[in-house]
C-alpha cells in the first residue's frame, strides 16, 4: 500500500477511532487493491467454474 492512500484512509476516518478499526480498514483496502490488481492482470477465476468446483465439495 502507497502511504497517500493509507493518509486518505485514514482522513475518512472519524476524529476519534479504535486503532482496531484503522487496522481492519487498512487491511481491507490492501486486499481490495490486490484483488483489483489480479483482475487487471487476468489472474481470476470465472463465476461458472467456481460454481462447478464448489459442486464437488
Amino acid at each position: 500500500m502507497k502511504r497517500d492512500k493509507a493518509i486518505e484512509t485514514i482522513k475518512e476516518l472519524p476524529q476519534e477511532f479504535d486503532l482496531d478499526e484503522l487496522i481492519e480498514r487498512l487491511v481491507f483496502v490492501e486486499k481490495v487493491e490486490k484483488g483489483l490488481a489480479q483482475l487487471d492482470e487476468g489472474k481470476t477465476v470465472p463465476h461458472d467454474q467456481v460454481k462447478e468446483l464448489t459442486k464437488k465439495w
